[in-house]
């Protein structure tokens, strides 16, 4: 009976010590790793100063119209998540990435994420990177609503919109972040604890269209930018976000977009909300038996229909 209240006394005190070391090991292992892992993994693309920060701008391809990819919230590498669709377009079209604060190569901004100043920052690093507009915006999730917002206030920049299961304003009407969840999330990144999981970087949808150096790659920004602090900062701002852009209406722009299944998103009519939007915009829109990255699981079908949709020119707001 002694030994049993002996072992209970120090059980908890004694668990909590082998946490505590094993956070404090994890986390000098982190930033050691963080140190070689940047030095090993420069960016593909260029560095532009926006805003008093840089941001990164992958492009590759050349064509008569330029598509531009932006991520969701919390892609943690958007020029390779995007990697497999773009590379199947570029032979025909040119394909930009852009990476927004606190994304993938992009420094920390510490700036505000309202949406003008999101949308602000994108359109100077692609002036910076050589690009120029009309564009063909492709946004996937939480950036939908940085599109639309460009497409009603900068109307001439925007050819159309090929949405990737794209988060519109309604959306979030009924989505509020999950704060708990994320903060969790956040520490397991900033402590390192994240390396000890490897599996969950190779079970990405996204490591399926990446050589395995890429998917060396990938990782290594998986476990240095999961959630940093412009993302968490951007997740706070979205509700604000999409009530602007509900209040500007529905541009008057091209509108084609591809519609998850919605089974991996915490909402039940996702696709119901999604093709009521696209209906009322006058768009066009292919349902996809797939999960939320749709342009990771269904790229093939994707790359064929926005090619199709690409070349019928009358369906662009554009002059050639």
């Amino acid at each position: 009976m002694k030994t049993y209240l002996t072992i209970r006394k120090w059980f908890l005190p004694g668990l909590l010590i082998l946490l505590a070391a094993l956070i404090v090991g994890s986390s000098i292992n982190h930033r050691l790793q963080t140190s070689r892992e940047e030095a090993a993994y420069p960016p593909p693309g260029q560095l532009v100063p926006v805003n008093g920060h840089r941001l990164h701008v992958y492009a590759e391809g050349e064509g008569d119209l330029t598509l531009v990819f932006l991520s969701g919230s919390g892609t943690t590498a958007p020029t390779l998540d995007f990697r497999g669709l773009y590379r199947r377009l570029s032979g025909d079209y040119r394909t930009v990435v852009v990476e927004r604060a606190g994304y993938g190569w992009s420094d920390d901004g510490g700036t505000s994420r309202d949406i003008d100043t999101v949308l602000g920052e994108t359109r100077r690093a692609l002036t910076l990177a050589g690009e120029s507009p009309p564009y063909v915006l492709l946004p996937h999730s939480i950036s939908g609503l940085e599109a639309l917002h460009w497409a009603n206030r900068y109307p001439d920049e925007v050819a159309a919109i090929i949405g990737l299961d794209p988060a519109t304003p309604p959306i979030y009407e009924v989505l509020p972040p999950p704060r708990l969840r994320l903060a969790l999330v956040a520490f397991t990144a900033r402590t390192g604890l994240l390396r000890l999981a490897p599996f969950i970087c190779h079970q990405a949808a996204a490591v399926d269209h990446l050589t395995a150096a890429e998917t060396s790659v990938y990782c290594s920004i998986m476990y240095r930018r999961t959630l940093t602090a412009d993302m968490l900062a951007e997740t706070e701002a979205t509700q604000a976000n999409a009530r602007q852009v509900a209040a500007e209406g529905i541009p008057d722009v091209p509108f084609y977009c591809f519609i998850s299944n919605g089974d991996d998103l915490p909402m039940d009519n996702w696709g119901e909300v999604l093709v009521a939007y696209v209906e009322a915009a006058g768009g066009q829109y292919t349902m996809l038996d797939v999960g939320h990255y749709v342009h990771n699981q269904a790229t093939d079908l994707i790359a064929d229909e926005i090619r199709a949709f690409l070349q019928q020119r009358q369906y662009l707001r554009i002059e050639r």
